[in-house]
């Protein structure tokens, strides 16, 4: 049983993890663990068996099995989801053989797939994985009007058939300047030739998803891979991603939703204190733009409130890493929800958004975001309140091994 003897210290710690080898049987005793399927566990204890939560629950009422790796942590979380970043396709530097994130050279573009460009082996991926961060929901960044795929992705692994959740998840798409190409004639100068490229694009999908239903065998048309992934949209196979801030952009977003009857997820969203009944009324997530983004131009009216404002009018949100063009090329969300966290979010409501909301909003909350029996053995290890600066991640578990042992 575990006991007030337990405080961690890097020595000991270390000296757990100097035989550190890929491991799918262990056990993770933590003084409190946060399951996020339920109230937080004190002397808690978590059994991983093949790669998936075996057993959970009080120290007194779970049976560690023999031979099994044993790991103890002050404070146990279940592993942190980024709701969304680039990270594996932005590269840690700018250099140009590393950034695969934005593609220019047409400003609709939704056959790119992120699996196509995602690097299992960026540093970045390793970065992020230190801090606890077990999922990413990555690809193309905001900056065209379609920029590409986004996917789901585990940050262990050496090909991307070891790391994929979800292959194609959201289309990226931009409704902000970023996305405005004033003198070049293939791309849009303004909000209202932006939409109205959008609009024609996704009637075009429509009329193409038509006659794929219509025709006969021999007669299909010829394929359109930009136009078959929008008809997935229009089916509502996978949502639009629509990175927005202001509130006129916001607004347009909500229209364009409508008129087409498609899910769409807010991305940023600056000003979305500005049209809470407006969101309420669309039931869409909103993904809250990250608190270090820089405040100017189309996000001079960011607050560092803005995904506690969201979340206590009712509306779903998850946090991100999100994506700008300078180095460095992501940040960490355990960061943002700790900045979440002292800007009006409960130590729940933070966690959750990181977690369990994260997971919701992705649709991969059967098998990630919370520390339940049956779902994968991802877990993130502290030595204290994870949104504490002075804490340090010390352990990071994806599927029943231990992926990152340095000490953050």
């Amino acid at each position: 049983m575990i006991t007030r003897s337990i405080p961690i210290t890097v020595a000991i710690f270390l000296a757990s993890l100097v035989t550190t080898v890929a491991h799918a049987q262990v056990v993770v005793r933590g003084r409190t663990v946060h399951t996020m399927s339920g109230p937080s566990i004190s002397n808690g204890v978590i059994v991983i068996t093949d790669g998936k939560i075996s057993q959970v629950g009080p120290a007194n009422s779970v049976t560690i099995p023999a031979g099994y790796r044993v790991l103890d942590a002050e404070v146990v979380t279940p592993g942190l989801i980024d709701a969304h970043a680039t990270v594996g396709l932005s590269g840690i530097l700018n250099y140009k053989h590393d950034q695969d994130q934005l593609e220019h050279s047409a400003p609709i573009q939704p056959e790119l797939r992120a699996i196509d460009a995602y690097n299992t082996q960026d540093e970045l991926v390793t970065w992020i994985r230190s801090f606890g961060v077990t999922t990413v929901h990555t690809g193309h960044a905001p900056g065209e009007a379609i920029s590409g795929q986004t996917m789901i992705a585990k940050t262990f692994g050496n090909t991307i058939g070891d790391v994929t959740l979800v292959e194609s998840a959201m289309i990226a798409t931009t409704l902000s300047p970023s996305a405005l190409k004033k003198g070049k004639p293939k791309s849009p100068g303004t909000r209202g030739k932006l939409m109205a490229i959008l609009r024609a694009k996704l009637i075009k999908a429509r009329e193409y998803q038509q006659k794929l239903i219509k025709a006969e065998a021999d007669k299909k048309p010829d394929r359109d891979l930009a136009l078959e992934t929008l008809a997935r949209v229009l089916s509502r196979e996978i949502p639009l991603l629509i990175t927005a801030d202001r509130a006129q952009d916001i607004a347009s977003a909500l229209r364009l939703a409508k008129e087409f009857d498609i899910d769409i997820v807010l991305d940023s969203a600056a000003e979305a204190y500005l049209l809470i009944d407006e969101i309420k009324a669309a039931g869409v997530w909103v993904i809250v733009h990250p608190a270090m983004y820089r405040a100017v131009g189309h996000r001079k009216n960011q607050s560092f409130e803005t995904a506690a404002t969201l979340k206590h009018a009712g509306i779903r949100i998850a946090l991100q890493s999100g994506y700008e063009s300078y180095v460095p090329k992501v940040r960490v969300v355990l960061f943002e929800a700790a900045i979440a966290a002292a800007n009006g979010l409960t130590f729940d409501e933070a966690l959750a958004s990181i977690t369990i909301d994260a997971a919701r909003l992705l649709g991969v909350d059967e098998r990630i975001g919370s520390i339940a029996v049956g779902k994968d053995g991802d877990l993130a290890l502290y030595d204290g309140d994870p949104f504490e600066y002075t804490s340090h991640c010390i352990g990071t578990i994806i599927n029943g091994r231990m992926v990152s042992d340095k000490i953050r």
